[in-house]
């Protein structure tokens, strides 16, 4: 793959801000006076630019060369070469006498008038020649200077110089001499700019000397080029690789460039392969070749072991006694190749300076090292952990120690709450344990897997867990033993009550508890927990039932974390004696918490904040969320599924509450590396935000979304709501049915049929029918009466499917079923089909405003409001619309809800500023009958939108054609367009 490269400077506008006012460079374009450091100026300033290879400095360099241009100034700049110990002497300012023999030949000619001995630094001069030098031609270093620096000061007389000389730690000692000549004398009206690697110079290095000497003199600062942070890291990445990238590729850059610009480069144009690319591979293994052969293998010995190794360990696998070692690791760290620690542990300088030098060894090489470690780590002649031995037994091909490592890593990544690292380690096992040529000993491999699908699921990954599950039930033979295939069906359906799917996790647990009926009390206790919460609510006596089975199970056999579990279980489904469903979830809780079961105890939480969501007391459903998202952090479990839900519907109740702002920060996980079904799930939700209620646009953003609807029921459902709220906004009744029916394909299979959000869905799709008819014909308004009755009739489905169930009549749903009433009859009034009377239509949207309010949804309050001044002003109760009109205006304003705020306008509630003369001379009644006039409506239907006679509008219609002096309709509607009217 080709490298990338930006030319944009990204993350450098502090350090060229401190450049530009360190030289006095003013951008003005006012000629010469812009710039600092005249001819009659102070003496001029001096920066050294230091930094790592790679971090930035020549690109720093370039936007400081624009910077002084356009000041304008003059820029002139030489560069030293790598020419190992034949380095010509002076050969930057060589180069920057030729550019200006080139550019300003008639200054330069005087100067050389004056001193001859420098047209020896011409580069034409300096060709490899057969003459032997004499003695007359030898260069005198003094003469040199002065001539320089009166070249330099004659440049000035022009125009302020800056003076720029790159790679100084390749800089030959003559040219060490001129900076130090220049350094300690300046010359008035230049600026000079010196670049140099400071992980170049090492302990003896001679630049090393004389940068602390230069950085004692007057005038003289350094300014040290540091790694970008990784915000900036993450605007490059864009910059060069525009294209959509997931979170994980986005940290792995992160975290193996170490903020260097041209590692980043580097590593975005090499993403495919996840090795380190070749040049930069070149350029990194520079650094070895100063070092002495023990010294590369010690080095390449560090590679082997890891981003990190103690003295000890490197001291127990090297063959070096112990001075030997030690001097070679000074060397290393001296040359900048690695970095010691107080904690006596050594790690490479750069993570890719090791990657490099570990791909640069032989296969052979690398499992012989990798053996002695496992040796080492083994025989307990040196202290690790179980990863590293897992590690480098795996790369010695060393498969009964790497498994039984891994799974004792991962069990530690497990006590520590890392769970993402342990299913690492348990994908790692059972990969070994899968391809061993023959069985390891001593591994369950049912167990490994049942408790990989655990740590999988507790790190937010539950289609990776149903995956694993999966593939080892496939696995198994037709004759496996029941208690192998029951405990893996255990697993599989507790991971499918996690995930949206369309398998029955009611099934698969149900086949489990039978298998396991004559196996071990603690699987089939489990079984039977697993099939009493996958029974939930829907069979709560079933279910019941069920639990009190499995606790008895657990209790007669001190199963105690199982226990409580079950406890939990059983108190969401019928509360003990009487108590309220939320105490006996935070009874379940902090029984819990008080056995140190985290996991139980998130899950009672979740539940309990669901049971406030709703029962629409938001205020302690936020308060519960937050809790379960503050105990997941303590645990590790931020992404288990708990959690990361937890954290959207604490979003979703913010929302609500009008906190918009909030919401949307809540839902950035940038930089957290969520996984991806819950990273667009958040997205999804913004878009809601930014999409929907504010009305922002986002031309790409829903149909990106579209490709993880199926992902999650809850994503397609935010987006899809998203996409019908602004077809509404558009009053656009087709689009909105088709999106409509697009989630409803996805999520039926996910869910049921008549899913409860589908009453929502039908009566958004209903109000951009509303939206749309005023702007229609009568055919279109007969055409569109079909599909507006579809909606009507799924919502009524939906509301006799939840009738059974009084759990789920709460305020939030009784807002949705008084909304859907309200939206068809302003469609049937605004399209005049079967119209309502005017107190029909005023008390539906009373009774939409008043559930609204019940529930206490900001933004639902505010848009029911907005209809209702609408409904209020046709019907003529000015009054009564505009106290309405006005307290939905403030709400909008304050929820920056645009499409609200452009409702209430075109219905006339905000006074509009005039557009022609002609605008005052029709009343407010006569402009609302002339908009309907120009859509085609006749006056009988003008009369029954607008509740007035027909007679009434007839006399209003004549006034209309007198004032604009129109002859017909037609020609009225169209003098109000030209005139702005409309």
């Amino acid at each position: 793959m080709p490298t990338l490269r930006t030319t944009d400077l990204i993350g450098r506008d502090a350090e060229l801000e401190q450049l530009t006012a360190q030289l006095g460079i003013r951008t003005s374009g006012a000629g010469s006076s812009a710039g600092a450091g005249g001819p009659g100026d102070a003496p001029a300033r001096a920066v050294l630019v230091g930094g790592d290879a790679g971090v930035g400095k020549t690109r720093l360099l370039m936007a400081l060369r624009d910077a002084a241009l356009e000041a304008d100034w003059q820029v002139v700049a030489g560069h030293c070469l790598d020419l190992a110990d034949s380095s010509l002497p002076y050969l930057p300012f060589s180069e920057i006498l030729g550019r200006l023999m080139a550019d300003l030949p008639d200054v330069t000619g005087r100067v050389l008038e004056v001193h001859p001995t420098l047209a020896r630094l011409q580069p034409g001069r300096r060709i490899r020649s057969s003459e032997t030098a004499s003695g007359d031609q030898a260069l005198d270093r003094g003469n040199v200077y002065d001539a320089f620096g009166h070249l330099l000061a004659a440049v000035a007389e022009r125009a302020p110089v800056l003076v720029v000389v790159e790679d100084a730690h390749w800089a030959d000692e003559s040219t060490r001499d001129m900076l130090s000549f220049l350094f300690s004398r300046p010359v008035p009206g230049v600026a000079l700019v010196v670049s140099y690697r400071a992980d170049d110079l090492h302990r003896r290095h001679p630049l090393r000397r004389q940068v602390a000497e230069w950085m004692r003199l007057r005038g003289v600062e350094r300014l040290q080029v540091e790694p970008l942070a990784d915000d900036a890291v993450r605007l490059l990445v864009r910059a060069l690789h525009p294209s959509t990238l997931s979170e994980a590729e986005y940290v792995s850059i992160v975290d193996r460039a170490e903020g260097n610009p041209f590692f980043i480069e580097e590593l975005v144009g090499a993403a495919s392969s996840g090795q380190v690319p070749g040049e930069l591979a070149d350029v990194l293994l520079v650094h070895l070749d100063r070092l002495d052969e023990t010294t590369r293998r010690v080095v390449r010995l560090v590679s082997v072991a890891g981003r990190q190794v103690s003295h000890n360990l490197l001291a127990a696998v090297s063959d070096l006694d112990a001075t030997e070692l030690e001097t070679a690791l000074r060397n290393a760290v001296d040359a900048h190749v690695l970095v010691a620690s107080r904690g006596g542990t050594y790690a490479f300088r750069h993570a890719l300076l090791g990657e490099a030098v570990y791909d640069d060894l032989l296969p052979g090489e690398r499992m012989r090292l990798h053996a002695d470690f496992v040796a080492a780590l083994g025989e307990g002649r040196a202290i690790g952990t179980a990863a590293e031995l897992a590690q480098h037994a795996r790369r010695a091909d060393d498969r009964p120690v790497a498994v039984r490592a891994s799974i004792e890593a991962g069990e530690e990544a497990l006590a520590v709450g890392g769970p993402s690292e342990a299913a690492t380690h348990f994908l790692d096992a059972l990969e070994l344990v899968d391809t061993a040529r023959v069985p390891v000993p001593d591994v369950d491999v049912f167990a490994l897997t049942r408790r990989c699908a655990e740590a999988l699921i507790a790190s937010g990954r539950v289609q990776k867990a149903v995956k694993v599950l999966r593939a080892r039930l496939a696995a198994l033979p037709v004759d496996a033993p029941a208690v192998d295939r029951g405990q893996l069906l255990t697993s599989l359906a507790s991971a499918l009550m996690l995930t949206d799917t369309t398998e029955s996790p009611r099934e698969t647990a149900a086949e489990a508890v039978e298998l396991l009926r004559g196996g071990p009390p603690k699987l089939l206790a489990r079984a039977l927990l697993v099939h009493a919460q996958s029974l939930g609510g829907w069979h709560a006596d079933e279910a019941r039932s069920i639990a009190l089975q499995a606790l008895e199970l657990a209790e007669r056999n001190d199963l105690t974390s199982l226990a409580v579990e079950l406890h939990a279980t059983v108190a969401g489904l019928d509360p003990e004696g009487g108590a309220s469903p939320s105490a006996g979830w935070r009874a379940a809780a902090d029984r819990a918490r008080r056995a140190g079961l985290i996991e139980p105890e998130l899950r009672a939480l979740y539940l309990l904040g669901r049971l406030h969501h709703d029962e629409g007391d938001l205020p302690r459903a936020v308060e519960v969320y937050r809790e379960v998202i503050e105990r997941s952090e303590v645990g590790g479990l931020t992404w288990s599924p708990y959690p990361a839900e937890a954290r959207l519907l604490l979003a979703v109740a913010l929302t609500h509450q009008g906190l918009l702002d909030e919401a949307w920060a809540l839902l950035d996980v940038s930089g957290q590396n969520p996984p991806m079904v819950f990273e667009w799930l958040y997205f999804a939700h913004q878009m809601l935000i930014t999409i929907g209620i504010r009305g922002r646009r986002k031309e790409q953003a829903l149909e990106r979304l579209r490709d993880y609807w199926g992902t999650d029921g809850l994503t397609a459902l935010s987006a899809g709501s998203a996409e019908i709220m602004r077809a509404a906004a558009a009053g656009d009744g087709a689009l909105a049915v088709s999106v409509y029916d697009d989630v409803v394909a996805v999520v039926v299979p996910l869910w049921h049929e008549w899913f409860q959000a589908r009453l929502r869905l039908a009566t958004l799709t209903l109000a951009a029918f509303a939206a749309a008819a005023p702007h229609q014909s009568a055919e279109e308004r007969d055409a569109a009466a079909h599909d507006v009755e579809r909606m009507v009739a799924d919502g009524g489905r939906v509301i006799d499917f939840y009738a059974p169930y009084d759990g789920s009549h709460g305020p939030e749903y009784r807002m949705w079923v008084a909304r859907r009433t309200a939206e068809h009859l302003r469609w049937c009034w605004l399209a005049q089909v079967d119209p309502p009377s005017a107190d029909d239509l005023v008390a539906a949207w009373r009774a939409a405003e008043e559930t609204a309010v019940a529930y206490g949804s900001v933004p639902e309050v505010a848009q029911t409001r907005v209809r209702l001044a609408g409904v209020l002003r046709a019907v003529g109760d000015t009054a009564g619309a505009r106290t309405v009109a006005d307290q939905a205006r403030q709400a909008a304003h304050a929820l920056g809800a645009q499409p609200m705020l452009d409702e209430l306008v075109a219905q006339g509630s905000a006074p509009a500023p005039a557009t022609s003369a002609q605008t005052a001379t029709l009343t407010p009644r006569e402009a609302e009958i002339l908009a309907l006039v120009s859509e085609g409506r006749s006056n009988g239907e003008i009369g029954k939108q607008l509740f007035i006679s027909t007679k009434t509008v007839s006399v209003h219609v004549s006034n209309i054609l007198a004032k604009l002096e129109a002859a017909s309709r037609t020609e009225a509607a169209a003098v109000a367009r030209r005139r702005g009217l409309l």
